[in-house]
């Protein structure tokens, strides 16, 4: 098939090149030239594993392309995915400007009916409001079609390529049967292409999302009971995740919940609940306790040193929100940073792929080290907030000769507490007994 994807951040650069990995040819639209000249030549703009390689090769093929022009882009294909951005408003609300404006320019360069799908997540009603953006600038028939990501940032190729699910909203048949045969080459394994009206197709995306910051939201609040009681939180994650019915997946006690999806998309569902009256209370809840929970880390560091901690320097591993990517959007380690900055301390920091992003955002008021060894040269402790694999079996005996004392303070959970007492450290964690 033909497909246009407007927009070439993460959603819509993994789509565009995954659909072309099938066979398909993908034209996929940026304003920024020198965004496509980059993407031309086979270097992408984020951390993604896999991804670099695979626009390279389909670039080179001929099945996918970049151009800065959506009219080019629109008359040639079939289907025209929109998968721009949506940042939250200030009242909580997802910005639908881009949306919209990319369903205008599209309806202005459409020279004949086109299937256009929201890949964007967007709010309940949206289907509808790029309808009737697109009937304002053409006659030419537009078939509107709501097909959520359900995209994890470090293992986005596999979920696109392998599915546990492909959701598709639409309310013309015609238009359900293109999409079913777009995506049937991607569920050959039997996993199911699930459809439905576009209304309920926008509302799964959100409803899944919160579902899941609620279910990690859950474990931190057991976490931090189980430190006020005595019990280990690993355990009991083990008792409740064997259950069938709850699972053990994103049960893992932490620091909270962040990224692109989680924080957004949580407080969008609250915004269009409180737009038709209704208080979803769970998930008013579920925001306050993740704001909390990004100051557990604080307390446990001021439990050790006092309030004040001018004069005193924290070596930090791991920046972005998560490991395999570079995202540091609503990142944990951003709230403890500026805390530990605002109480007088000073930060040493590594990521093993954040550190560009770290700059941008933190500039000099942090210092950024190629080596997560050297971020821990001469500091009081070290806090680990980010489970990346290159921290989970570290040189103990090195951290312990370059920390002041031998502290780790570890907001994933990574190291065993037992182990760490017998290596001579002073080692807390979130939801276990300290050691």
């Amino acid at each position: 098939m033909k497909i246009a994807v407007i927009g070439t951040g993460y959603v819509g650069l993994v789509a565009g090149t995954c659909f072309a990995e099938n066979g398909n040819k993908v034209a996929c639209v940026d304003v920024n030239p020198a965004k496509v000249e980059s993407l031309r030549s086979g270097k992408i703009p984020i951390f993604e594993p896999g991804l670099e390689e695979m626009v390279l090769r389909n670039v080179q093929a001929g099945r996918l392309s970049f151009t800065t022009s959506t009219a080019d882009a629109v008359v040639e294909s079939e289907i025209i995915f929109i998968a721009v951005g949506t940042p939250q408003d200030e009242d909580g609300s997802a910005d639908l400007r881009y949306v919209l404006a990319a369903a205008r320019e599209i309806g202005r360069a459409m020279n004949g009916p086109k299937i256009i799908v929201d890949k964007s997540t967007v709010p309940v009603g949206t289907a509808e409001k790029v309808a009737a953006a697109i009937r304002e600038v053409t006659s030419h028939p537009a078939f509107i079609v709501s097909n959520p990501e359900f995209l994890k940032e470090g293992n986005a190729i596999e979920d696109f390529l392998k599915p546990d699910r492909v959701v598709i909203g639409a309310d013309d048949e015609e238009a359900r049967k293109v999409m079913v045969d777009l995506y049937s080459p991607f569920v050959r394994t039997g996993k199911p292409i699930i459809c439905m009206d576009t209304r309920s197709a926008e509302m799964t995306k959100y409803a899944a999302n919160a579902l899941l910051a609620t279910k990690i939201t859950f474990i931190n609040e057991v976490a931090n009971l189980c430190e006020k009681v005595g019990a280990d939180v690993t355990k009991v994650r083990e008792g409740i995740g064997s259950d069938a019915r709850i699972g053990p997946h994103f049960l893992f006690a932490g620091i909270g919940y962040g990224g692109s999806c989680f924080p957004k998309d949580v407080s969008a569902l609250c915004r269009t609940s409180r737009d038709v009256g209704y208080t979803f209370r769970i998930l008013d809840a579920v925001q306050d306790a993740n704001q909390f929970q990004k100051s557990v880390i604080l307390a446990k560091v001021t439990s050790l040193f006092g309030e004040d901690l001018a004069g005193r320097t924290f070596a930090i591993w791991g920046l972005s929100f998560k490991p395999k990517t570079d995202d540091m959007r609503e990142a944990p380690s951003l709230t403890i940073i500026k805390k530990l900055l605002e109480r007088g301390a000073k930060v040493v920091a590594h990521d093993p792929e954040a550190m560009k992003e770290a700059r941008r955002i933190l500039g000099d008021t942090i210092r950024l080290v190629e080596s997560n060894y050297e971020a821990c040269t001469g500091a009081d402790a070290l806090l680990v907030l980010t489970e990346w694999g290159v921290y989970q079996r570290p040189d103990f005996e090195t951290i312990q000769r370059l920390l002041k004392k031998p502290i780790i303070i570890d907001g994933r959970n990574i190291y065993n507490p037992e182990r760490m007492r017998t290596l001579g450290f002073t080692y807390h964690s979130i939801g276990r007994p300290s050691v």
